[in-house]
C-alpha cells in the first residue's frame, strides 16, 4: 500500500507543479510581487488593478514581476520606466499576446481588432492602411465630417437645454458625435438620432465587449482551469453574436451602396472598389471592427469627463479662461468656423491634453508580448514575456508630474516635449487614430464653450463627480465608462448660436 500512496502523492505533485507553472520561468534580478499558489496575484489586485499596482509599485519599484495565473507578467508603473521599456524597446515590444476571452471567443467570427492583433505581415498590412487613412493630411481632410457631427450634438443640446433650466444628460449625444465619425469614415453613413435603436445596441455591445478586452476582468484568461466553467465564456459568446449582426449590416449596406452607385467616399469602400488593394475579406473585416470599437473607445469617455469637470465649481474657472482666450483670439466671433482648419488656442489644447491625462480612460493599456530579448537595468527578459502598462501609474507618477492628483492645464502650457501622457500608449502600437481623437476634442471643445456656459445641475445629487477614479463606474473594463451625470447648459448668446448652427446647417445640408 505504501508505493501506491507514494505514487498517487508524486501524481498530485506532478499535476499541481504543472498547473502551478508560468510560462515564463521566474526572472531572476527583478522584484515580485508575491502571490498565491495557480492564481498568483489576481485576488490581491482585485477589481481595479491600475490602482493596485501602483501601489504595489511604491513598494516594489517601478518596474516589477508578478504572476497571473500560468502567465508571468513585467509591469511598467513610472512614467520613465513606461518610456524606457514602451519607446526605448518599441521594435521588441510590437506584439500583442493571444487571450482566451477576447481571442479565442470573443474574436472567433470577425477577427481580431488591428491593435489587439499580435504581429505579422497581415497586422502590418491593416496597420499601415489605418495609418495611411489617418494620418495629418488625411485627418483635415475628415474635418467636414467632425463639422457635422459636432454641429449636430451641440443643435440637440441646445434644443434640450432650455436656455440652462433644465439638468440634461449629454451621454448619448456624446456617443453618436464619436460613433458617427467613425462610422462615415469607414462606411459612409450616419445615425440621424442620439435614440436609434442600432446606435444604442452598438454602444452597448461595444461596452461589454471592452470588459471582454480588460486585463483584469478576466480569470480564465490566467487559470486555464477556470474555462471549465462555461458562464463566462457563454457571456462572451453572446456578445459575439450581437456584434457580428451590426458589423454585418454595416459592411452589406456599404457594399449594396457600392453596387447601386450611391456610396460616399469612405475607407473600407475605397479598399473595396481598388483593385490592387492588398487586403483580403478578413483584413477589411479587421479594420471595421477596429474603427467601430475605436470610436467609441476614448472618444466620447473622454468629452463626457472634460464637460464633467467643467460643469464644476474649479471647471468654471477654467471654462471661463478658456473662453476669454478664444475671444483673444478670435475676437470676430469665427472661432466655430476656425476651428476646423486650425488649432491656435492653446489653452484649449492644453485643456483637453490634461482631460486626457487625468481620467486616463485606458488605465492598464493591450498587453504587449516581446519578440526579442529586452535588456532592463541588467536584467534580462527573454521573448515572449508579457508587458502590462500601467498608463494610469504613469500618468500620476509624482516624480514626473507635479501634483498629479490636482487637474491642471497650465502643466501643458508652454515647451512641452516628448511624450506628454500615456492616454494613446506609447512606442511602436500606441494608438494610430491619436492625431483624428485630438482634432475632435479640440474642435469639440471651442464650440461647446463658445456656444454655452456649462453649469453644474440644479439637482446635486446628478453632480459629476470630478476624481478620475470615483467617476469611473466600471474599474473592470478596458476603457473607463462615466458615470450618469447630468449639468445645464446656458447659451452665451442664442442669436449667435443660432446663426453658427444654421449656417453649418445650409453648408453641410447635401451632406
Amino acid at each position: 500500500m505504501v508505493p501506491i500512496w507514494i505514487g498517487i502523492i508524486m501524481i498530485i505533485w506532478l499535476l499541481f507543479k504543472i498547473v502551478d507553472s508560468t510560462d515564463i520561468p521566474k526572472l531572476r534580478g527583478l522584484p515580485e510581487a508575491s502571490g498565491w499558489p495557480i492564481f498568483g496575484c489576481l485576488f490581491q489586485l482585485g477589481t481595479n488593478h491600475s490602482l493596485a499596482l501602483s501601489k504595489l509599485g511604491k513598494k516594489l519599484g517601478p518596474v516589477f514581476q508578478m504572476r497571473l495565473g500560468n502567465k508571468r507578467i513585467v509591469i511598467a508603473n513610472s512614467f520613465d520606466s513606461i518610456r524606457g521599456l514602451w519607446i526605448r524597446n518599441q521594435s521588441s515590444l510590437i506584439s500583442r499576446p493571444l487571450l482566451h476571452t477576447f481571442h479565442t471567443v470573443v474574436s472567433s467570427s470577425q477577427g481580431f481588432t488591428i491593435g489587439t492583433s499580435p504581429w505579422d505581415e497581415s497586422c502590418k498590412r491593416r496597420r499601415k492602411a489605418a495609418a495611411t487613412a489617418l494620418n495629418k493630411p488625411a485627418v483635415q481632410s475628415y474635418m467636414p465630417i467632425i463639422d457635422v457631427e459636432s454641429y449636430s450634438a451641440i443643435k440637440d443640446i441646445f434644443q434640450e437645454c432650455k436656455d440652462g433650466q433644465m439638468d440634461i444628460s449629454i451621454i448619448p449625444h456624446l456617443q453618436r458625435f464619436a460613433l458617427n465619425t467613425s462610422l462615415m469614415l469607414n462606411y459612409g453613413t450616419r445615425f440621424t438620432s442620439s435614440d436609434d435603436k442600432l446606435l444604442k445596441e452598438i454602444c452597448n455591445v461595444e461596452a461589454a465587449i471592452s470588459r471582454f478586452r480588460s486585463t483584469s476582468n478576466n480569470w480564465q484568461d490566467y487559470v486555464p482551469l477556470l474555462r471549465l466553467f462555461p458562464a463566462k465564456s457563454k457571456e462572451a459568446n453572446k456578445f459575439r453574436l450581437r456584434r457580428d449582426h451590426y458589423l454585418n449590416i454595416l459592411l452589406d449596406g456599404l457594399k449594396q451602396d457600392i453596387t447601386n452607385g450611391t456610396d460616399k467616399p469612405c475607407i473600407t469602400g475605397n479598399i473595396l472598389k481598388d483593385p490592387s488593394a492588398q487586403l483580403n475579406e478578413a483584413e477589411i473585416k479587421s479594420i471595421c471592427l477596429t474603427m467601430v470599437s475605436a470610436g467609441l473607445d476614448t472618444i466620447p469617455a473622454n468629452i463626457i469627463f472634460g464637460i464633467g469637470y467643467l460643469s464644476s465649481s474649479h471647471g468654471q474657472e477654467i471654462q471661463q479662461r478658456a473662453y476669454e482666450e478664444i475671444q483673444d483670439i478670435y475676437p470676430d466671433d469665427d472661432a466655430w468656423e476656425r476651428c476646423l482648419v486650425e488649432e491656435r488656442v492653446p489653452y484649449v489644447t492644453a485643456f483637453y491634453k490634461e482631460v486626457l491625462r487625468y481620467f486616463t480612460v485606458i488605465p492598464m493599456c493591450l498587453p504587449r508580448r516581446s519578440i526579442h530579448d529586452i535588456e532592463y537595468n541588467g536584467v534580462m527578459i527573454p521573448t515572449g514575456t508579457l508587458f502590462y502598462m500601467n498608463a494610469f501609474g504613469g500618468d500620476y507618477d509624482e516624480e514626473h508630474f507635479e501634483n498629479p492628483e490636482i487637474f491642471n492645464p497650465e502643466r501643458y502650457l508652454g515647451d512641452v516635449e516628448g511624450t506628454q501622457h500615456f492616454a494613446y500608449g506609447a512606442g511602436s502600437r500606441m494608438c494610430a487614430g491619436a492625431h483624428l481623437a485630438n482634432r475632435e476634442l479640440f474642435t469639440f471643445f471651442i464650440r461647446l464653450i463658445t456656444a454655452f456656459r456649462i453649469l453644474p445641475p440644479k439637482d446635486e445629487n446628478y453632480a459629476a463627480a470630478t476624481d478620475a477614479m470615483e467617476a469611473n463606474q466600471y474599474h473592470t473594463a478596458l476603457v473607463a465608462e462615466p458615470k450618469i451625470f447630468k449639468c445645464r447648459f446656458e447659451p452665451r448668446n442664442k442669436e449667435l448660436l443660432a446663426a453658427w448652427l444654421e449656417s453649418t446647417r445650409q453648408r453641410t445640408e447635401d451632406d
